[in-house]
This record gives C-alpha cells, structure tokens and sequence, in this order.
C-alpha cells in the first residue's frame, strides 16, 4: 500500500477563463511556500506534478526543499475540455465545467471517462507514498474512486490543501480528506 498526497495548487493569477495556464499569485507564492513547510516533514518522497505553471510552481518549494525535480505527468494536469467546448473558446469552458459539476463521470463523453480511467490508473500504479501536485478536478476524480460515487464533484479542496489516498488491493480508498472550501468550478 502507498499513500498519495494529492495537493491542489495554489492560488493563480489569472481564472482559467481569463488564461488557460496561468501562474501563480503572489498569495500563491506565498501559500506554496507555507505548504511545503507543512509538507517537509513526510520526505523526501517522490513528487509529481501537472504541467499546468500552476501546479509547477506550488510544487517547486518542496521539491527545493527536498532537493528533487518533479516528475511532470500529464495524468495530473486538468480535465480535458471536449472539442466541442473547446471550440467556442476560453470563455466556454467555465460554463461547462459548471454543468458538468452536478453530474456523473459515467454521463460523460468518452474523452473525460479515459481521463479519469487513466488517472486512476496512474494513482493505482504508485508504488511507494508519492505527492502530487494536481487540480480540483484530478482530486475530485481521484476521491469519487477511493469513495465508490460516480459524482463528478464530490469535495471542494481548497487552494493548497492535500487529500490523501492509499492504493488498496482493491483499488483505493480515503485516508483523509483536505481543507475544503466553497470553491467555485469557474
């Protein structure tokens, strides 16, 4: 069994709506800064991250600390946007994840349910306790397996919080959960 940690990154400079891979914050920096501070004490254990500037950048603390290069992984990085989303813009794809937020991963179309599918596949894989530094949606994702519930939101991690899950015989399962807050999907 290993644990993974599973940290949303902090606080960007821009909505994802405004910039589709913006950096972080100074209030980011900041709490990035403080998190791995939070974090030292479980490592140095490997570190993964999105290659989203986001989630690169919350995780660069720690890794400095621990004195590692993340490995950057695309399973981590945000939820695909459907081509037909995509298509209409930056501007749509808030909208969509609004509404896509009350759903199920088992109503979705076949680009977001291999998404999750190789996720999953990927936290299963880990063999030793590991961090990684991901988004609301990958967390999401990840608890709605630990939890057996097919809903697509089904805890609201705040900026810098860290999840934990461990792989399990059969699957994965809940450690505990982090910091939630009344984050909005926009």
């Amino acid at each position: 069994m290993s644990r993974i940690y599973l940290v949303r990154h902090a606080k960007a400079a821009a909505r994802f709506d405004e910039d589709p891979d913006p950096s972080l914050s100074d209030e980011g920096k900041e709490s990035a800064v403080d998190l791995a501070l939070d974090l030292e004490k479980l490592g140095p254990l490997p570190i993964y991250t999105s290659p989203m500037e986001r989630a690169r950048e919350t995780a660069l603390p720690l890794a400095n600390r621990w004195g590692l290069v993340p490995e950057v992984s695309a399973a981590f990085s945000e939820i695909p946007t459907p081509s037909e989303i995509a298509e209409q813009g930056i501007k749509a794809r808030g909208p969509w994840l609004q509404q896509i937020a009350g759903q199920r991963f088992g109503e979705q179309p076949p680009i977001i349910r291999a998404w999750r599918e190789g996720l999953i596949g990927m936290l299963k894989s880990c063999r030793s306790d590991t961090v990684i530094f991901t988004h609301f949606m990958v967390i999401n994702a990840a608890m709605s397996a630990a939890m057996n519930d097919d809903r697509m939101v089904v805890i609201q991690p705040d900026y810098c919080s860290c999840t934990v899950v461990e792989t399990t015989m059969r699957g994965l399962a809940v450690v505990s959960r982090g910091k939630e807050a009344s984050t909005k999907v926009l």
